[in-house]
């Protein structure tokens, strides 16, 4: 039987009050801090535009917000309307987090800014495609590619965007795969400063699981992803009639995904709020962790999701190999030119430097990551037309 825990009656007396007479605790992130690499009168912020608004506007318009569309959440290769994609997640992050962050009197712009914004450097195929795409730009450079790093490259290198400091460090800062039961803020002085820490990231990749959010605002939306895929994706595995509801135990947070969001949303603000921090008691943080490794064991690892992994693999490892070699021989008829360089190549993207001088294997991997799942397969049937790979597709009649 579903339950639905619901805000103590002493905190829900004290939030009304304080509404009423707006006595709350300001712990929100104060726009008019905000900072931006480069101070354009254009980007300056107004009564009905601000700062973070303006983030918003800049990232919904970003070329690449479009490919969430297509880009895979968890379950590749399946033709089924009514599971998610990345451009549903973060939609369901963004509201999860406003919520919260409307609850706790949080600057909403700035919400919405990091999560709309916080996967669009994500690969296709998800995780996989992630650490596909890692292996192979670590071999040939000794680099590393994460997506929450490479989504601050786009906003701020690829599409020279302007953005703020607050969005890109919430961006960089959200990686849902590591769960705290509390977060505070890490203050952050400058671009100087995080641009040192980014550049560390791409050199260790342990640096990134250091990342705090420098504000209330990001460390919401690092938690609020985490809910908003735990039981979402249990809902997909059932809509792909991969697990039925009886594969979950209640595990004191709920079962189905609107238990687990309402569940894990009250006890944050109960916890949090006039709080410089966000915190989960401990029985609630305890059920996340046992919640998440059960998704790990019956969905992630699910033999129907990991089967396409290593046909994937292959593709991209050819895919890297060729774009490479088309880059280095100057076949300009090559898609990575036409496709991707002429693409990104628009008198209206002033760049620090033109990106056809950008190193050659990020070039390839800047491309590959863009790719959504369709032009991916696509792509390598053009490239390689005599290839034995293929990825068969679950049929919306199968």
């Amino acid at each position: 039987m579903a339950f639905y825990e619901t805000l103590s009656k002493e905190l829900t007396e004290r939030m009304e009050q304080e509404r009423a007479n707006n006595t709350h605790v300001n712990v929100a992130f104060d726009e008019r801090n905000a900072v931006r690499r480069i101070q354009n009168p254009h980007d300056a912020p107004t009564v009905w535009r601000p700062a973070f608004i303006r983030d918003v506007d800049k990232i919904l318009n970003c070329p690449y917000y479009n490919r969430y569309t297509d880009k895979t959440q968890v379950f590749s290769l399946y033709k089924n309307d009514d599971i998610t994609h990345r451009s549903l997640h973060v939609q369901l992050v963004s509201r999860i987090a406003r919520t919260i962050g409307r609850a706790l009197r949080l600057n909403l712009d700035l919400i919405e800014a990091i999560a709309l914004g916080h996967d669009i450097g994500h690969t296709p195929f998800g995780h996989a495609g992630e650490r596909f795409l890692d292996e192979l730009y670590a071999e040939h450079t000794g680099r590393r590619f994460s997506h929450n790093i490479h989504s601050v490259r786009v906003l701020d290198e690829i599409f020279p965007l302007n953005i703020s400091l607050q969005t890109l460090d919430g961006i960089s800062a959200h990686n849902g795969e590591l769960e705290l039961d509390e977060y505070r803020p890490a203050p952050l002085k400058d671009f100087a400063v995080y641009d040192k820490q980014i550049e560390a990231c791409y050199l260790d990749q342990s640096q990134n699981k250091k990342l705090l959010p420098s504000t209330l605002e990001g460390c919401v939306v690092r938690i609020s992803d985490i809910i908003a895929y735990l039981g979402k994706d249990r809902k997909d595995a059932e809509t792909n009639k991969l697990l039925t509801a009886e594969a979950f135990q209640q595990g004191g947070i709920g079962v189905i995904n609107a238990e687990i969001v309402n569940n894990l949303m009250v006890n944050i603000i109960e916890n949090s709020y006039g709080k410089p921090y966000i915190k989960m008691d401990k029985a609630h943080f305890n059920a996340l962790q046992q919640a998440k490794r059960v998704n790990y064991e019956i969905i992630y690892g699910n033999k129907q999701v990991k089967e396409a992994e290593g046909v994937i693999r292959v593709m991209m490892s050819q895919l890297y190999e060729k774009l490479l070699a088309d880059l280095t021989e100057g076949n300009t008829a090559s898609p990575v030119f036409t496709h991707h360089i002429e693409y990104l190549n628009k008198p209206y993207y002033k760049r620090r430097s033109p990106y056809a001088e950008t190193e050659k294997n990020r070039i390839v991997a800047d491309y590959i990551a863009s790719m959504t799942d369709d032009y991916f397969i696509d792509l390598h049937a053009y490239l390689f037309p005599q290839s034995k790979l293929h990825i068969q597709y679950v049929g919306y009649f199968d």
